[in-house]
């Protein structure tokens, strides 16, 4: 038997799923399309029962990618629980209509039912069951409330003989039974409600988007800095690198195999970084360097998500992310790409067509640069004068706003309209929240890894080889004619692929000019991002637009990093 929570987003279903699934969940995307959904499992009676967290729908009518799912799965289930938002009840009626109208066995969660009281709605139970048809049960997902009662009366789901209407008749429909079930009576408004209407003014709305974006840029730096510091590297140096020196002794005089698992060992030291080994970068990469903003960035994502903010900076920020070809949605990512670029394409699935991932993914990786490399080209530049600095990132802003039209004018498709239900604020569970970040972290890991292992895999096997070392000399007339910088910086540009701060700190003893610091700042914040984040982009975005993806950053770095080195040499 399968079970379908349908709904509304925003309505709490993925709070009723934790309730009925527990923690032992499963997280897929549906076949031929970038949609989420979980799955889990529960006992129901004798029988052990799958429970289907559909992605969240307005209507069986889509007008968007995950809309088009959730229909689809409808006809996966044996019954649905259809969670509605009791505060919202002429929004949510329209789907349950339409739901009774496929004759699919339905109960109804009218969940967030502590509110109406706070909101002055009288809701007439008895009157509802009786006017739909089916059970009709009160919850309160936070808190559990109801969720008993909803298990108890899944058996008795009903499917009424319900006629089919047309969109107005079913609107029509809509209003005559809200009228007949629902009363409000005035109260003033809460501190919550007050806190949600400022979200989405302009003057107070983008004060506070400010403060909590760089609130949750410095939570996920953090969190992420101290997993690494504190756990991840003395993991890896006191423990890992005993492991790795003695498997370096023992593979000694095989020198292929040594330099494809262990790498370069320089003065008896693992440089974990550096070394390009399977056992060494290709472990380090993963779980040391990625892991940690992984953790911290579903972490603060997922708060942000149900507490209810994000709707709200999404809102506020529509009309002028529509310029670059997305919607509001996209400057979450595009602002979380200051801290990490992985966790930040990974937030690009909050976007609901793939034109806009692309766009926003392609925009991350070339005009935005993580935290570490943002560090170094301060620390480098920045000593020559904070002038420098701000060129840097005056042309990474203007990068980011002109290719962004540019895309959008070139890429087939349209941007879909912002339509999303605004939820009230409220503090969502901490086993909620924690089941979120484990099955995300999860996922990634389980599809990531393997990835990264065969990309430094290769990556090490040509080093050996030398087919870097002829990289360098094909490049070299263009880093050195074009760009202006000297050949040995190919080297930097080509380490800037496995973790852009130590390339950036290989530009430091080439005695470059302050001219050249900013070309090859620039260049390599737009060149090709480091290997973790190419293998997100590979994940999310397939290889055809990963390889499209990949075109617009060469030819963008090579004509960028030339007009600018032609820029900097007249200004002097």
């Amino acid at each position: 038997m399968n079970i379908l929570l349908m709904g509304n987003p925003n309505v709490g279903k993925s709070v009723i799923f934790s309730r009925l699934t527990g923690v032992k969940v499963i997280a897929s995307n549906y076949p031929g399309t970038t949609v989420n959904y979980t799955h889990g499992f529960m006992k129901l009676g004798d029988e052990i029962v799958e429970i289907t967290d559909v992605p969240g729908t307005y209507t069986l009518e889509p007008t968007s990618e995950a809309e088009e799912v959730a229909a689809q799965m409808l006809d996966t289930g044996d019954t649905v629980i259809n969670v509605v938002d009791a505060t919202n009840l002429e929004r949510n009626l329209y789907l349950t209509l339409q739901l009774l109208e496929r004759k699919t066995p339905v109960v109804v969660a009218l969940n967030m039912w502590d509110d109406t009281e706070h909101r002055g709605i009288h809701i007439d139970l008895e009157k509802l069951r009786e006017l739909l048809g089916v059970p009709v049960i009160p919850t309160v997902a936070v808190t559990a409330q109801g969720i008993k009662e909803l298990v108890d009366n899944i058996p008795r789901a009903a499917s009424p003989d319900t006629p089919v209407r047309s969109s107005d008749e079913r609107w029509a429909a809509v209003g005559s039974i809200t009228e007949q079930v629902q009363q409000i009576t005035h109260r003033h408004h809460t501190w919550r409600e007050r806190l949600g209407d400022a979200s989405v003014q302009p003057l107070t709305g983008g004060i506070m988007a400010l403060v909590v974006l760089a609130g949750a840029f410095t939570i996920i730096r953090l969190i992420g800095e101290s997993l690494i510091n504190y756990a991840l590297n003395p993991l890896f140096e006191n423990l890992w690198a005993p492991v790795i020196l003695r498997l370096s002794d023992l593979l000694d005089g095989t020198d292929f195999l040594h330099d494809v698992l262990i790498g370069r060992i320089v003065g008896g030291e693992v440089d974990f970084v550096e070394s390009l080994g399977l056992l060494t970068t290709g472990l380090y990469v993963p779980f040391a360097m990625v892991l940690p903003y992984i953790v911290s960035f579903y972490l603060v994502l997922g708060l942000l998500e149900d507490v209810g903010y994000l709707p709200r900076l999404a809102v506020l920020m529509d009309t002028i992310m529509h310029r670059l070809g997305l919607h509001g949605y996209a400057i979450i990512p595009s602002m979380l790409g200051l801290g990490c670029n992985v966790p930040a394409i990974l937030a690009t699935r909050i976007l609901e067509s793939k034109r806009e991932r692309f766009i926003a993914a392609t925009l991350i990786s070339i005009a935005i640069p993580c935290a570490a490399s943002q560090a170094m080209i301060i620390g480098l530049v920045g000593q020559h004068g904070g002038q420098y600095v701000a060129i840097v990132y005056g042309t990474l802003f203007i990068v980011w706003v002109i290719l962004g039209i540019i895309i959008n004018r070139l890429t087939k498709g349209l941007s879909p309209e912002l339509l999303i239900e605004i939820p009230p604020y409220r503090w969502p569970p901490w086993q909620t929240v924690l089941q979120k970040l484990w099955m995300r972290t999860y996922g990634f890991l389980r599809e990531a890894i393997p990835i990264i292992l065969g990309a430094v895999l290769l990556i090490n096997i040509l080093y050996v080889l030398g087919v870097f070392d002829a990289i360098a000399n094909f490049t070299a007339p263009v880093v050195s004619g074009l760009w202006g910088l000297p050949k040995e910086a190919v080297t930097a540009i080509v380490i800037g692929f496995l973790r852009k701060d130590v390339a950036l700190g290989m530009l430091a003893p080439l005695s470059l000019s302050a001219n050249q610091l900013v070309v090859g700042s620039v260049v390599l914040a737009m060149f090709f991002p480091c290997i973790a984040t190419f293998v997100v982009l590979l994940k999310e975005l397939g290889i055809t637009s990963m390889l499209k993806a990949a075109g617009i950053m060469i030819i963008t770095t090579l004509l960028v990093g030339g007009a600018l080195n032609l820029i900097m040499q007249q200004v002097g």
